[in-house]
């Protein structure tokens, strides 16, 4: 079966044109996350309200096309959402990182579907996850350690 070509338009797009790369002094949780096999590196800045909403995300860091788009993907979708939601979206997306998942489920993740044929390249998952993997330690630290 040939791989769809991976590389679309929506990677592309948030690789050469970040909406969310830039620090944010006022974040009131970061977590830096590695991916120790490769080297990628982000550093999640979220302000979150008193209420629990995302009012803000960014990210800063360095990697490859598909790290630094999925995280910016990644924050398109969560800004604005409570923490239940961002976890929600993130259990989501790592499903889909694992094989196919269903048109609705694909539906949800917006533009981050566009990674959908990841689980088909090994090698990448660990890339594309790792800005997800990063939000899921920020918000839920005992159970990130246990995965």
């Amino acid at each position: 079966m040939p791989i769809k070509p991976f590389y679309n338009e929506a990677l592309t797009g948030h690789h050469l044109h970040p909406a969310h790369k830039r620090d944010l002094p006022e974040a009131n949780l970061t977590l830096r996350g590695v991916s120790p096999g490769c080297g990628d590196q982000i550093t999640l800045h979220l302000r979150v309200s008193v209420a629990g909403i995302i009012e803000e995300g960014t990210f800063t860091g360095d990697g490859c096309a598909v790290s630094q788009a999925s995280a910016d993907m990644m924050l398109d979708l969560i800004i604005g959402a409570d923490r239940d939601r961002a976890l929600h979206l993130c259990s989501l997306f790592m499903e889909m990182a694992r094989g196919p998942v269903p048109e609705s489920e694909l539906a949800e993740l917006g533009e981050a579907g566009a990674l959908k044929d990841i689980s088909r390249i090994p090698s990448r998952v660990r890339c594309a996850t790792l800005g997800w993997r990063t939000l899921q330690a920020l918000f839920r630290p005992a159970q990130a350690a246990r995965a």
